[in-house]
């Protein structure tokens, strides 16, 4: 039998969605005000779940002790009240939307959660615009 165990977690960061082999004006169609090269913010929620089997002696799937302690360490003290373009070095490179920093998280964790665990990272960047990665 396998549960599903999750912990809620919270980080402000800006960004700017920007790709560097357009212009100006393309960057605008696309990316909208997000394109705004003062960058802007979003209030993140982050959600992340880890489903496997029960342990028999501990009755935990996980100590959520530790993965809220994994969560400060590998995402809140690296992201919060960052820019992220600038000031994350996996962004240096790739445009932090959603879609990028959710897989950013789940490889930032993933190594440090045991390989019997199933993990899922959801990242609201609104309270109705979210994202959901597996890792597939």
């Amino acid at each position: 039998m396998k549960v599903t165990v999750s912990r809620k977690a919270h980080f402000n960061a800006a960004h700017r969605l920007y790709n560097n082999d357009w212009t100006d004006a393309r960057n605008a169609k696309i990316f909208g005000k997000c394109a705004n090269p003062n960058f802007h913010g979003h209030n993140y929620e982050l959600i992340i779940s880890v489903k496997g089997e029960i342990h028999p002696e501990t009755g935990f799937v996980m100590d959520m002790k530790v993965l809220k302690q994994l969560i400060h360490e590998e995402i809140e003290e690296q992201f919060d009240h960052k820019n992220l373009n600038e000031e994350v070095a996996e962004f240096k490179t790739l445009n932090p939307t959603a879609e990028n920093i959710s897989v950013v998280i789940w490889q930032k964790l993933r190594s440090k959660i045991s390989a019997e665990l199933e993990l899922t990272v959801t990242l609201y960047e609104t309270p109705r615009n979210f994202v959901t990665y597996t890792g597939e």
